[in-house]
């Protein structure tokens, strides 16, 4: 009789606490996550995004299905990502726009907030220059800025990621350049094609054309090794500039949320990083698949934090 009653005792607080803790179903997900995107609808997060809310459910089982919430250099929609319920039910898009929009001020939130999930997507950044300036490699470009510092205009959106890419190239270099601010790329590489400029910080959608046609130069990539679209432009890391610079798209989900949730559509999305058909789509939009899970996309968040904590003077306005 005692050995019955202690098995019955020891049974009913193991009800009794695995019914104190949120859990998942096994059968996880259930019903379709959806995925705030804090863009408007036809930009680069939006076509990039939509890329692997159409290919996802083969590898999760179910929808994600995209709600755009545009507005306030994306803080609006990434607002109501981290007030939903921490449920497994919600992700949310991000890219480095956030960490220079948390450092300006344009909003309390952190990546902090929410749950890396997996980076997807980069779109590398160039270093492009007009051709008719008096220098067409790094190494020259850097020689004439030294010795004109303060003098040397370079397109930006201020207070954005292209400004703080700028940053980082100025910093990396020990330059003094002068920022000049344009709202989007294709106005800046415009004003660069047009000679209002020295240099800019373009990528090969906006630029590439344009280096082609001869009328603007690549001095080099931010990207981790060459690009198949531009391979004779050396990278920053082989110039010795430790720098990283790339418009990166990833996937989070509120804070708290459920692990086996964010286990789950990190594996799903490590999957569909390597299908050739999805990377085929992210190419032909002009980014390339760069899949970093929760801890190495975790890891990539701190290292870029840091460096932008160390840039806030510049980025401040």
């Amino acid at each position: 009789m005692t050995f019955v009653k202690t098995i019955a005792a020891g049974l009913g607080l193991a009800v009794a606490t695995a019914a104190a803790q949120p859990v998942l179903a096994q059968d996880y997900p259930e019903r379709p996550v959806e995925f705030i995107v804090p863009w408007s609808p036809g930009g680069g997060s939006d076509t990039l995004m939509r890329i692997v809310s159409n290919n996802i459910p083969e590898y999760l089982g179910v929808e994600m299905p995209i709600i755009n919430m545009p507005g306030v250099g994306g803080t609006v929609g990434l607002k109501e990502a981290s007030r939903r319920d921490a449920d497994g039910y919600t992700a949310a898009q991000i890219h480095e726009g956030l960490l220079t929009a948390s450092i300006t001020g344009l909003t309390d939130l952190t990546w902090q907030d929410f749950e890396p999930v997996a980076l997807m997507t980069a779109s590398p950044q160039f270093l492009v220059t007009n051709a008719d300036q008096p220098y067409s490699t790094m190494d020259e470009f850097v020689e004439y800025a030294r010795e004109n510092p303060g003098e040397v205009t370079i397109g930006v959106t201020l207070g954005g990621v292209p400004h703080l890419h700028a940053a980082m190239i100025e910093d990396a270099y020990d330059l003094e350049l002068k920022y000049v601010g344009y709202e989007g790329t294709g106005e800046r590489i415009r004003a660069l094609v047009g000679g209002n400029l020295d240099v800019a910080i373009g990528d090969v959608s906006s630029a590439g054309q344009f280096v082609e046609n001869g009328d603007l130069t690549f001095l080099a990539t931010g990207a981790p090794e060459r690009l198949a679209q531009a391979p004779d432009v050396p990278t920053f890391k082989e110039l010795g500039t430790d720098l990283d610079l790339a418009v990166t798209r990833g996937i989070v989900m509120p804070k708290g949320s459920p692990d086996e949730a964010q286990a789950t559509l990190e594996e799903a999305l490590r999957q569909l990083s390597e299908d050739e058909a999805f990377v085929e789509q992210v190419n032909n939009a002009g980014a390339e698949v760069q899949f970093r899970g929760q801890e190495e996309y975790t890891e990539y968040l701190q290292n870029l934090s840091e460096t932008v904590d160390r840039l806030a003077a510049v980025l401040a306005p």
